[in-house]
Parts: structure tokens; sequence; C-alpha cells
């Protein structure tokens, strides 16, 4: 027996006209690929859980979406699926009629590949913050850093992240006279080897 949740009937039957037979035909799908998993709402829209985050639709004013939970790990040797690094979009496109979704064959078979991986207990790779590029250090700071040997060493001694720190914080003083004075201040903090928020890292 699927595990319908009255939720999602009452999410259907809200939804435009156009939506209906569409939510109504994936769900069915769903259903007939994973007869275990279970219906429920996340966010507001009908999701679709087995051993995990399984896949999930929803309708808007002029189209709908599916999206599946691993979309960026299904095999998908066609190109069928879009936006597969974007797991929360619809990965089928814009649906706005049930002729624009896939033959049934084809939405089942991703269907099953998705159970699969839930079976497996495969998880999708955390995705790894891309490093912050080194700011270039501008030529009024550096002039002012070389004229005290100690603020200098100490700046250069610093990681990226703390020169980062001092650079943004200088440059993005809108006034002459307030840039000036941050300088000052840095290299007073720098000649006694304390970074731009020395402050918070005290006890």
């Amino acid at each position: 027996m699927p595990r319908i949740d009255n939720r999602v009937d009452t999410y259907i039957a809200k939804s435009a006209d156009f939506a209906k037979p569409i939510l109504i035909h994936l769900r069915k799908l769903v259903h007939q690929a994973c007869p275990d998993c279970e219906e429920t709402i996340k966010w507001g829209v009908p999701f679709f859980d087995y051993k995990g985050p399984f896949c999930s639709m929803a309708a808007f004013k002029a189209h709908c979406v599916f999206g599946f939970a691993k979309a960026s790990l299904l095999p998908d040797p066609k190109g069928v699926l879009i936006d597969k690094k974007d797991e929360a979009a619809g990965v089928m496109g814009r649906v706005t009629d049930v002729k624009d979704l896939p033959p049934d064959k084809t939405i089942l078979s991703f269907l099953k590949a998705a159970k699969k991986l839930n079976d497996d207990g495969v998880k999708v790779p955390a995705k790894k913050p891309e490093p912050k590029k080194e700011l270039p250090v501008p030529d009024y700071m550096t002039k002012a850093l070389k004229k005290n040997k100690k603020a200098f060493f100490t700046f250069e001694e610093f990681s990226p992240s703390h020169k980062r720190e001092y650079i943004e914080w200088i440059t993005e003083a809108k006034a002459e006279e307030t840039r000036q004075r941050r300088i000052e201040t840095m290299i007073e903090w720098l000649v006694e080897g304390k970074s731009r928020h020395w402050k918070y890292h005290s006890k």
C-alpha cells in the first residue's frame, strides 16, 4: 500500500488546473517505482522520502517542477536531466503539460536509480567552498607598511585571510581621512603583532 499523505491530495487539489494532471501523473510514477516511499510536505510542497530524501514535485503559477534529492549522482547518458548540480531545482525543466515530461519509461528508470542510491546509502559529496582569491595590496598601503619594518614583517607573515581583513578594512574607507586614520591604526596594531580583529580573539 502506498504511504499516502492527505496533505499532498490537498496540495494537488489547490494547484492550477494545468498542474493537477502533471502532479497526479508524477505521483503515480513515484509510487510505481518505489512502493515503500513515504509522502510528506516540506517547505510547503510534496516530498517523497525513502531511506532519506528521495524526490519532490511542486506547482507554480505557470509551470511544475520535479526534482531528485541526489540528481547529480543519477546516470543520464542521453542528457535528459537539466540543472543536475542543483538538487533542489527541477531536473526536467518547466513542465506545463504532461506531454512535456520524458516518457514514463525514462522517468521510472531515474526513479529506480534514485531508489538504488538510497538503498546503497550513497551520499552526495559535500561541496567544497571555493578558496577566496588573494586580494592585491594597494600601492598606498604597501608604501605605508614599508615605512615600518616591524609592521611590514608582521603583515607579510600573516595568513591570506588575515591580510584580506586589513586590505578590505582599508580599501572600504570612503573618505581619504578615514583611510589614513585606518592605515595609522593598522601600523600600530601590526607593530604589536595584532590581526585586524584581535579584539574578538582576546579572552
